[in-house]
């Protein structure tokens, strides 16, 4: 039975995630910070376990909780908004939340679960944004934005460095997405847009490891 790791799996597109994984037979070990409000995830199948990725120091050990057993992919979900202009100290330290769960936490995790990924021949896939990208025009959510860059560029350096190792990296744009932090009048169902990110890591060659792709496949621009 192949494993899923899914990071921020209590909501939203995690717990779609989640979901579909659990309902095609793999076994999903899926995070969150409070595993008392995890009913629709326990719900799924999944087997559910603490983890805030403020918390460097558990990010760094979680790994532990996974044996020795190979992970086939890890999903790097987990994220969050805030402080959509910088103006004050509080925005500022706002700005510093955002960075470490959108882009350190992830890297990090990254890096301390490469073993067991590299054992299955195994993904890595890190839900970014097209907000991420340099080349988007739509402006704002300063710290947001700038997280998602901060994660774009700590995955291709993460993909450019085990180029000789078996491991796939892939950054993913899900699309805006009908989600708490996406809204209502997204034009997208979470579970359109994980089926068509599920297709994509699941056609992903080596050749495109490191790769800024929306949910659809399509290339999108640094």
């Amino acid at each position: 039975m192949p494993r899923v790791l899914v990071t921020g799996a209590g909501r939203g597109i995690g717990l779609e995630l989640a979901r579909q994984y659990a309902a095609d037979g793999w076994d999903v070990i899926a995070t969150v910070r409070d595993p008392d409000r995890a009913e629709a995830l326990a719900a799924a199948g999944a087997q559910i376990e603490r983890l805030d990725m403020r918390d460097f120091g558990a990010v760094a050990a979680f790994p532990e909780r996974l044996g020795d057993a190979p992970l086939d992919l890890f999903i790097a979900n987990a994220g969050m908004s805030k402080a959509p202009s910088i103006r004050s100290r509080e925005d500022a330290e706002a700005w510093q939340d955002v960075h470490c769960v959108n882009a350190v936490a992830p890297t990090l995790l990254a890096e301390a679960l490469l073993s067991r990924v590299e054992s299955a021949g195994g993904r890595m896939a890190a839900i970014s944004s097209r907000m991420g990208s340099i080349d988007d025009s739509s402006g704002g959510h300063v710290a947001y934005r700038a997280s998602k860059a901060a994660l774009n560029a700590a995955w291709r350096a993460l993909a450019l460095g085990w180029r000789d190792r078996p491991v796939t990296l892939v950054l993913l744009h899900p699309g805006w997405v009908q989600t708490d932090m996406g809204g209502p009048q997204a034009p997208l169902g979470a579970q359109q847009s994980v089926s068509g990110m599920r297709r994509v890591i699941a056609g992903l060659s080596r050749s495109e490891s490191g790769a800024f792709l929306d949910y659809k496949g399509e290339p999108i621009p640094w």
